[in-house]
């Protein structure tokens, strides 16, 4: 069987605007989470977010292409172009029809959406823009990847909630396993920031309204989280077949396994209490990858910080791991990110991936009062050093979607 593998890595995230000042940011504990500064937020119940801060999309690609796009698709592009860069990524002509995307997202260009229907309501139909279905279509953050980087094979864009990030790990896989592509630049992108979705999800009571203390507001698994906070960016990675990898000596972050998806089948926003919906894609990415329970060292958790989910994604784990459940090293990077939804399974996939390469374990800040309901290990308040063989990332979202993705240290 052909070998997937990751060779190069981007990311445009809170804590910061490349993979290394991520990585750096997330195992120190830095917390990107403050003040709402993007809109006004007076008369807002939650007044806290995780922002991209100091993003210049001229950094990445040309002005003029960037003014067509929303910011979603900016991010990916931005991502996708750190990772191939970091990659040494150089196709030739007849390389590209073997190169694909795979870019998911949750919401798309929905900002795009908000400010045009204002645009339309206030100004009347002639101001609408031109460019505002291609700008906000959910699949355009694949599709100007595959342009900005001529990538000429397929440009997927899955659309699957707060588990969306890890299916674009599952296609990358399934596209080189099948020998269709040699190349494929996989992850998940979101930037939906606006007062609608913020006031819709404070009405939920999903986010947390810690507003006076932002940095302490993201705490999963602690028994006094109060719900997630809501964050933007984007995480990609070039996944690259064994034999193009080797022919060209490139350096090797590990082995993308395997992966698993089900769905709960349940509740629009709920998920299955007993975690057995997470479980069975937990244990569907475990036999993928030919893996056992106790081979894996490390879970980037999905770890939202609402009661409900931790609790079940506890549950999940104990399921499919068996004893071997607390023995997991087990960390959410949504600690410090925030929840990046549609992005949130590539920056767990990433942070599983690095995890692995440097052989150490990012923590989960703010855990001071561990709930009796999540007993595992998760890592709290400070990194730890250990080896990581394998490492898994999980994803739950609306709707009952579940994704589990493992990636391995690469033998040869």
């Amino acid at each position: 069987m052909t070998r997937a593998l990751v060779t190069g890595v981007g990311a445009i995230t809170p804590i910061g605007l490349t993979a290394s000042e991520f990585w750096e940011n997330l195992v120190a504990g830095v917390s990107g989470v403050g003040l709402t500064t993007r809109f006004d937020t007076t008369d807002m119940p939650v007044k806290i977010s995780a922002e991209v801060k100091d993003f210049e999309p001229g950094r990445y690609m040309d002005g003029k292409g960037a003014r067509r796009m929303s910011r979603f698709a900016q991010f990916a592009v931005a991502a996708a172009q750190l990772a191939a860069d970091d990659a040494g990524l150089v196709l030739a002509e007849s390389e590209r029809r073997r190169a694909a995307s795979a870019i998911a997202t949750g919401s798309g260009g929905a900002i795009d959406t908000m400010e045009e229907i204002l645009i339309l309501k206030e100004r009347g139909p002639s101001r609408v823009s031109p460019f505002y279905v291609p700008t906000m279509a959910p699949n355009m953050g694949a599709c100007q990847v595959s342009m900005h980087l001529g990538l000429r094979g397929p440009a997927l864009a899955s659309v699957a909630a707060c588990a969306s990030g890890l299916y674009s790990y599952l296609e990358a896989k399934q596209l080189i396993d099948s020998g269709r592509c040699d190349v494929v630049l996989a992850g998940g992108t979101e930037a939906a920031l606006h007062p609608l979705p913020i006031a819709a999800l404070a009405n939920m009571k999903a986010l947390s309204r810690r507003n006076d203390e932002p940095a302490r507001a993201s705490r999963p698994f602690d028994r006094d989280r109060d719900g997630f906070v809501f964050g933007e960016g984007a995480a990609v990675m070039v996944i690259e077949s064994e034999a193009r990898a080797k022919a060209r000596g490139a350096r090797i972050y590990a082995e993308l396994a395997g992966g698993g998806l089900s769905c709960d089948a349940y509740h629009i926003t709920a998920p299955l209490e007993d975690g057995s919906g997470a479980q069975d894609a937990m244990s569907e990415a475990l036999a993928a990858s030919g893996l056992q329970p106790e081979d894996v060292d490390y879970i980037a958790a999905h770890g939202t910080g609402t009661p409900l989910n931790d609790a079940a994604e506890t549950r999940a784990i104990k399921l499919a791991f068996g004893a071997h459940a607390s023995k997991l090293a087990i960390s959410s990077p949504k600690s410090m990110v925030g929840h990046l939804i549609g992005g949130a399974g590539a920056i767990g996939a990433l942070a599983a991936v690095l995890a692995i390469h440097h052989d150490l374990v990012p923590p989960t800040i703010n855990l001071e009062t561990p709930d009796p309901e999540c007993d595992l290990d998760y890592t709290p308040l400070k990194a730890r050093k250990m080896t990581v063989r394998a490492a898994a990332a999980n994803g739950f979202g609306f709707g009952g979607q579940n994704g589990s993705v493992i990636f391995r240290k690469y033998r040869p």
